[in-house]
């Protein structure tokens, strides 16, 4: 699936970013993996502390005070952010508990969705406590599958004219 995000992105002259808090940068190390089309991946954030979402994202802090980090908005903040300090198309964003630390639902994760001249899309999932290994797996998994979609959809903007 990487592989094909990624020649999605290529075959549309596209750029993609991630920001990456619970699966710490893990999904940026995959996209930057993939031979003859890792110059679709334009740049990775990876914000595990509250500060780094602040600083590098633009993530406004009272929010992240009044709803904490892993939630619908911050998602959107993040992915929005990610697109506005990059020079991608695309950025998708992933904040979640992978497992059972005590602060919040094993395995519930928010995923952003930003694509220039687009509203952001935030989708949750809860993959349940099935290990902070198994979950980051699940997190790459939907998150790559997030951003197939709109690199072969007609709605993102483009360098390329989008398929009719």
């Amino acid at each position: 699936m990487a592989f094909e995000v990624l020649k999605a992105a290529c075959d549309r002259e596209l750029r993609v970013a991630t920001a990456e808090s619970c699966t710490r940068g893990l999904l940026a190390a995959l996209l930057t993996d993939i031979e003859g089309c890792s110059h679709a991946f334009e740049r990775g954030f990876v914000c595990y502390a509250d500060e780094a979402k602040i600083e590098m994202l633009g993530v406004d802090a009272d929010l992240l005070a009044r709803l904490g980090a892993v939630s619908h908005d911050v998602a959107e903040a993040m992915a929005a952010g990610a697109l506005a300090r990059s020079r991608a198309d695309i950025a998708l964003s992933i904040t979640g508990y992978t497992d059972d630390s005590g602060e919040g639902e094993a395995g519930l994760v928010f995923f952003g969705l930003a694509c220039r001249g687009l509203p952001v899309c935030v989708e949750e999932r809860r993959f349940g406590d099935i290990g902070r290994g198994a979950a980051r797996i699940a997190c790459l998994s939907t998150g790559l599958m997030l951003t197939h979609r709109p690199l072969t959809e007609s709605s993102v903007e483009g360098r390329r004219p989008l398929p009719q």
